[in-house]
């Protein structure tokens, strides 16, 4: 869409501090601590706008009108969805926070299986009293979201940097590059190439700072698919690695199974690989 500046509203000029609210559904808390871990940064933000509403930093009025509503965290239940659609009703823009908020996160991979009675009961003393969806779903399942922030969990950076382009009335600028630029950026020794480590690098968002290959690890998706990701490719690499089809699929069905690129990977590399091109 296109961004408008936000010291302008439909009904007129917003009087004061743009206004700013942070809520959480089904989620770790992991990106709200991106807010927290600021720091000295957050003290700079909290002049330039007014939170109104951040449960986990001590402001509560979940009701309010604001600018800008971060969104962490997936939707699970009936409450969720009800509450999503007022957050949306109540906010300029909504800015869907990590990867329970743009695929689903962790919590969708029970949408490959299905919800059963069975593994309910096998989990919960009283599965009578769980209220919850059949699925667990990204934000813009059930409504309109201006910006995706991806990553598991977001950075400051991306946070801060989200903040001030919608001040400015754009939209901040989205990351193109996979990790295996950000790794060659970072002169980090490629872990699949150099060692034969199944890696998601090359099919992977960047924004991460290459964090596990500069630390000898596999990349683990954690910034969702990039942009014409070849899952392909990359599917048949990992059994050439020696990964069996069920550990290539998991691969894709992590993180950001809820994710379509990855999705539908997972799918392919569980049915027997990616032969057919």
């Amino acid at each position: 869409m296109d961004a408008k500046p936000l010291p302008k509203s439909d009904d007129g000029p917003v009087t004061g501090r743009p206004t700013v609210a942070v809520h959480k559904f089904t989620s770790c808390d992991g990106c709200q601590l991106a807010f927290l871990n600021l720091g000295d940064d957050l003290l700079t933000l909290a002049g330039l706008v007014d939170i109104r509403h951040f449960a986990e930093a001590g402001m509560v009025d979940p009701e309010a009108q604001v600018d800008i509503a971060f969104v962490e965290g997936s939707i699970t239940t009936p409450d969720e969805y009800e509450r999503i659609r007022r957050i949306r009703a109540s906010s300029r823009f909504l800015v869907a926070l990590g990867a329970c908020a743009t695929a689903g996160g962790l919590q969708a991979l029970r949408n490959l299986n299905g919800l059963t009675q069975e593994w309910m009961a096998g989990i919960y003393a009283t599965p009578a009293y769980i209220r919850t969806l059949e699925t667990s779903t990204a934000i813009s399942t059930h409504v309109k979201v201006d910006l995706e922030l991806w990553g598991c969990p977001v950075n400051g950076r991306q946070v801060l940097g989200a903040v001030r382009a919608l001040l400015f009335g754009v939209l901040p600028e989205r990351e193109h590059d996979k990790v295996c630029l950000e790794c060659k950026r970072e002169r980090a020794v490629c872990v699949m190439v150099a060692r034969g480590i199944p890696c998601m690098g090359p099919v992977t968002l960047s924004g991460c700072g290459a964090l596990c290959p500069r630390f000898g690890r596999d990349c683990y998706a954690c910034y969702g698919p990039a942009e014409n990701a070849n899952t392909a490719a990359l599917g048949r690499r990992l059994a050439g690695l020696g990964l069996p089809p069920e550990a290539a699929a998991h691969r894709f069905h992590f993180i950001n199974n809820g994710a379509p690129a990855f999705l539908e990977a997972g799918r392919r590399a569980a049915e027997g690989g990616f032969d057919d091109g």
